[in-house]
């Protein structure tokens, strides 16, 4: 990662900011077959302020502390669930990414959590496979908790393919 750059909570006065990185994170797969899935799906900006207050979304800035990209998460299944994930382009390959996986990751460890899921798409690069460099495992349909299948249902409603989607999980230490 950027040495210059900063893993702190979001703050409520930045919610549209994050649906700016979110939306230009979706544009990133234009061009893929799943671009189409995306049409437009961005977290409701009362329920991304709701989880800013609960203390579930970080954010990385470098020295002038405007946000790059972001994280969040949510409890499900006694387990840590990374939901969304999203860095603007100028600013990828630089580390920021992982960085906020892990610094989600270190704080479910610190809160008791010993696994942390998420669900994403199979054959994007930076996707799936970007997950599984960070020991993240594909969970096979049969080892889906209720959680799951509850988030499965909620992605087929949402218009996204599930033959492109996987779930994953990580045994956290």
């Amino acid at each position: 990662m950027n040495a210059a750059a900063t893993i702190r909570l979001a703050r409520l006065d930045e919610v549209a900011r994050l649906g700016m990185i979110e939306r230009t994170a979706c544009e990133l797969f234009e061009g893929t077959d799943v671009y189409a899935d995306l049409n437009g799906l961005i977290y409701d900006p009362a329920e991304l302020a709701e989880l800013i207050e609960q203390g579930q979304v970080w954010v990385a800035c470098f020295d002038d502390d405007v946000p790059i990209g972001f994280v969040i998460v949510l409890k499900m299944d006694d387990v840590l669930h990374v939901d969304e994930l999203d860095v603007l382009s100028e600013f990828g390959n630089r580390g920021i990414g992982t960085a906020l996986l892990e610094h989600a990751c270190q704080w479910a460890v610190a809160n008791g959590f010993s696994v942390a899921t998420l669900s994403t798409f199979r054959e994007v690069p930076w996707n799936a496979p970007f997950y599984q460099k960070h020991g993240f495992c594909i969970v096979e349909p049969g080892e889906f908790t209720p959680g799951m299948i509850k988030m499965r249902e909620t992605e087929d409603r949402n218009g996204l393919r599930l033959e492109t989607r996987v779930i994953m999980h990580r045994e956290l230490s």
